[in-house]
């Protein structure tokens, strides 16, 4: 039975950079794995595509047969879908907290359209180093917690949200998502193995992948490891990983992989070494039963 993840976010969230990814480290950990771009807009993609909606249709085509704008003629195409479904937020949201809430807000928008099982993903989280520091820890975003403790710092963001109509409005929003209580987001780094596996293992279990028939004894030690939680990470660890203690970690996973490297390269040079050894002794034991052959002969 085939299982789906219908990819979608705002542009530049990295919507072509997870898809690349995700083929890659599935077809590493022996996972079958086919990539449909369903984008009528997008022209240019950086992974293998099995079918391509664009060789059907373009939102060109789209907007000019139904006089659609842009947006128009995504959501139109968007409307079609009826799978599992990922929705990518660029992580650099969480630096300020008007962006913060509308991405909630987008996320718990597409959460009720879509009425699908949904996993919403803060990507690039291997950039927040980079962006502005966040006012509290990853997990205060990653399971949306009690957002009335953003309201002072919109006001701090901006004098404008501080006046009496915003600081209400902003109140009533924050009640509305509380009230639904469905938005939670899994943090990112599609270029690190250990996100990548946390990441598939939430997947596998929101497309029914992981309740299915589809893994058995013959699974490659990346799949069990992604099915039994080998090393994955929580919230916690992402944090210390990629904002208080990135430089160590990286120090260490790179000794680990010259450490990795010296052992495979010590282990092809055994097999080597033994293969040559071997090839001597049988090349002696012929020449020891000629020898013995012809000294029979002579007797």
């Amino acid at each position: 039975m085939p299982f789906a993840q219908i990819v979608v976010g705002p542009p530049g969230s990295g919507k072509s950079t997870f898809c690349n990814g995700m083929h890659q480290f599935m077809s590493a950990i022996g996972r079958k794995c086919s990539v449909v771009n369903l984008d009528p807009a997008n022209d240019q993609t950086s992974y293998p595509c099995t079918l391509d909606v664009r060789n059907l249709v373009t939102l060109e085509q789209i907007m000019a047969d139904d006089s659609l704008g842009p947006n128009g003629g995504i959501l139109y195409a968007l409307e079609e879908l009826e799978h599992n479904q990922v929705h990518l937020i660029d992580s650099h949201v969480i630096t300020l907290p008007s962006l913060y809430i509308s991405a909630i807000l987008l996320s718990l928008r597409t959460m009720l359209q879509f009425d699908l099982p949904h996993v919403n993903v803060l990507t690039k989280i291997d950039n927040l180093s980079k962006y502005p520091d966040i006012a509290f820890n990853l997990d205060f975003y990653t399971e949306v917690q009690d957002l009335s403790y953003l309201v002072p710092r919109l006001a701090q963001e901006s004098p404008l949200f501080a006046s009496g109509k915003f600081e209400s409005l902003n109140r009533a929003v924050i009640d509305l998502v509380e009230d639904f209580g469905l938005v939670s987001f899994e943090p990112l780094a599609v270029e690190d193995k250990k996100s990548m596996m946390s990441l598939l293992r939430v997947l596998d279990r929101a497309v029914g992948y992981a309740f299915g028939g589809a893994e058995g004894a013959n699974d490659s030690i990346w799949q069990v490891a992604v099915r039994e939680g080998i090393g994955i990470m929580d919230v916690r660890d992402v944090q210390e990983r990629w904002l208080e203690a990135k430089d160590e970690w990286d120090e260490q996973e790179r000794k680990e992989e010259r450490e990795t490297a010296e052992a495979a390269e010590t282990r092809s040079e055994s097999r080597s070494n033994g293969y040559d050894n071997n090839q001597h002794s049988n090349k002696a034991g012929k020449h020891g039963s000629s020898a013995n052959g012809t000294n029979i002969a002579r007797r």
